[in-house]
């Protein structure tokens, strides 16, 4: 219940804010034209993302973990780099090589490419440890290769790609970088315009209420998505699948990896090394850089800690138990992903100054905030990892005498590590190219590499901009490797 209620403390801000004009004023707001218009445009854009990082994300993952492609391991670690580059970052050097990219077309490349490996590391994570026995079962009674991946293997993962594709939905939802680069205005650009036009910001705390429910619209369809499947788990021992010979589709199916993998990393690459060697000749800020790596590290570290904490409760409840509490308790966690970075940093603001001012500008303020934001990364890893680990396995021990925390302790959560364990690498790998919560509530003098890179884009030194850029992809890059050779482990 205490962590729902933290992740509620912006909605609540919002609620305050958008009611003091009086029930007409928001009802007017609602209904005026351009806010049915941002209500369509992002929909449409969270739509098309979703479904295409949905297929694209299942797709390699069955590639990378159910085949025989050849370098599955490196590819594995490659096609999850994007994770660590920022939608802005990656918004930029498209417009950079291509001036022509703009509207939803680019609003809905850039975001799809920074945006599947949501899908793509949970889905593997759970091919992975499934029971490749029920294949062959399948197979068995006269099934082919394709029957199996559609009937057995996809519906087996479901319940994981439907939350992957919540968060994909929800992180496009508050994207400010790459729908303000490609000028396709939709709710968040909106919340932003309006608290930069006019002292009032009243319009906008409604707009963010409507984002606020729809976003809960959307957890209540991914909650009915997972439907009865979040429980179908294999008896005893798994057997390891074994893996399916592409023959003559290798060569396609490595193309098409190489595909994603050039327009996902390789454009963002030649972009930042050309705009890095532009600027060595004007020098680089070493000391500068140094320090916005460490801080990057240290409110990273921090963040991703205190969320995967905060979620351990949340997703062990969602898991093992159903009811409209415990309905509640996930939506609202979820609740302050579907909100804009700056509107989250703005209720914090008001939060510290207002109550409790010891820790306005300091460090567990915006260890806090950034637990806000990204509580549904650790939520649905965690979710996911104690419904895959059988209940009675649970059930034999505390028949044996132990506890119900013990056995919890002892035999689930043993076999959820790994899903925690990635849940909190994706907070890291978020909060390592976070900007407007960082930019509204870091101590006076901490300047991360995501800070320092906006500050020196929005002043059009590309070229200065450039080594902070590949700094932080590096930063992110080196978890993800690691979190990649222990889930192969």
């Amino acid at each position: 219940m205490a962590t729902g209620a933290l992740a509620c403390v912006p909605l609540v801000y919002l609620v305050v804010r958008a009611l003091e004009a009086g029930p007409g004023t928001v009802v007017e707001i609602l209904a005026r034209p351009r806010t049915g218009e941002l209500l369509a445009r992002s929909a449409l854009l969270a739509g098309s993302v979703t479904t295409a990082c949905v297929v694209l994300g299942c797709g390699l993952a069955w590639l990378l973990t159910r085949t025989d492609l050849p370098g599955r391991r490196a590819w594995a670690a490659v096609l999850a780099l994007p994770l660590a580059i920022p939608s802005y970052v990656a918004g930029f050097t498209w417009i950079a090589e291509w001036p022509g990219l703009a509207g939803f077309p680019g609003a809905f490349l850039v975001l799809t490419l920074v945006s599947y490996p949501y899908v793509l590391l949970p889905v593997a994570a759970a091919l992975l440890v499934s029971d490749g026995g029920l294949e062959e079962v399948a197979r068995s009674l006269g099934r082919g290769p394709r029957e199996v991946l559609f009937t057995v293997t996809l519906r087996r993962v479901r319940p994981t790609a439907a939350a992957a594709g919540l968060l994909v939905a929800l992180y496009v939802l508050s994207d400010f970088g790459a729908v303000s680069l490609m000028r396709y205005e939709t709710f968040t650009l909106g919340i932003f315009t309006s608290y930069r036009a006019t002292f009032d910001r009243t319009p906008a705390a409604v707009l963010g209420c409507a984002l606020v429910l729809l976003a809960a619209v959307l957890t209540w369809a991914e909650h009915r998505a997972r439907g009865r499947a979040s429980g179908w788990v294999g008896r005893g021992t798994p057997r390891p699948p074994v893996p399916v010979r592409l023959g003559t589709s290798r060569p396609f199916a490595l193309l098409a990896v190489v595909a994603v993998a050039a327009a996902a990393l390789g454009v963002p690459a030649v972009s930042l090394v050309r705009w890095t060697l532009a600027g060595t000749s004007a020098g680089i800020d070493w000391a500068g850089l140094g320090g916005a790596a460490f801080a990057t590290l240290q409110v990273a570290g921090l963040g991703a800690v205190l969320t995967t904490l905060l979620a351990m409760p949340v997703g062990v409840l969602a898991a093992r138990y159903r009811g409209r509490a415990v309905t509640a308790v996930e939506t609202a966690a979820y609740a302050g992903h579907a909100l804009p970075g700056v509107t989250i940093g703005l209720a914090l603001v008001f939060v510290g100054i207002r109550l409790v001012p010891a820790v306005y500008q300091e460090l567990p303020l915006l260890v806090v905030g950034y637990a806000v934001l990204f509580l549904p990364l650790a939520v649905g890893a965690v979710r996911t990892a104690v419904a895959a680990a059988p209940v009675g396995h649970e059930e034999v021990a505390r028949s044996l005498g132990c506890g119900r925390a013990a056995a919890f302790a002892r035999v689930t959560l043993p076999r959820a590590l790994p899903g925690v364990v990635a849940g909190a690498a994706l907070v890291f790998l978020t909060v390592a190219k976070e900007l407007p919560v960082t930019v509204m509530l870091r101590p006076t003098g901490t300047d991360t590499l995501a800070v320092q890179l906006w500050s020196q884009t929005g002043a059009g030194a590309f070229a200065a901009a450039a080594p902070y850029a590949v700094v932080l992809v590096l930063v992110a890059a080196v978890p993800t490797v690691l979190l990649d050779r222990a889930a192969h482990r």
